[in-house]
């Protein structure tokens, strides 16, 4: 990831708080995603351009399932 200024950080971050506190309890013989998924989800949120985090979380069902199913092809 290349670096970040100030407000991205600070974005990230908070992008991170809200993915891990919602799906950071990870059982990896139940759930069909990692901690890798949550970092790179809060990765390309930022490196597209956003700038709040409003829509994340319906975001990181789309990019999970995005690669989910290229995992399965």
């Amino acid at each position: 990831m290349a670096d970040l200024t100030e407000e991205e950080l600070k974005l990230r971050a908070n992008c991170l708080k809200i993915l891990l506190s919602k799906y950071g309890d990870i059982d990896p013989f139940k759930d069909k995603y990692s901690s890798k998924d949550i970092y790179e989800c809060a990765d390309e949120w930022i490196s597209k351009g956003h700038k709040i985090s409003a829509g994340i979380t319906d975001y990181f069902h789309a990019y999970f399932s995005k690669h989910a199913g290229q995992e399965s092809s």
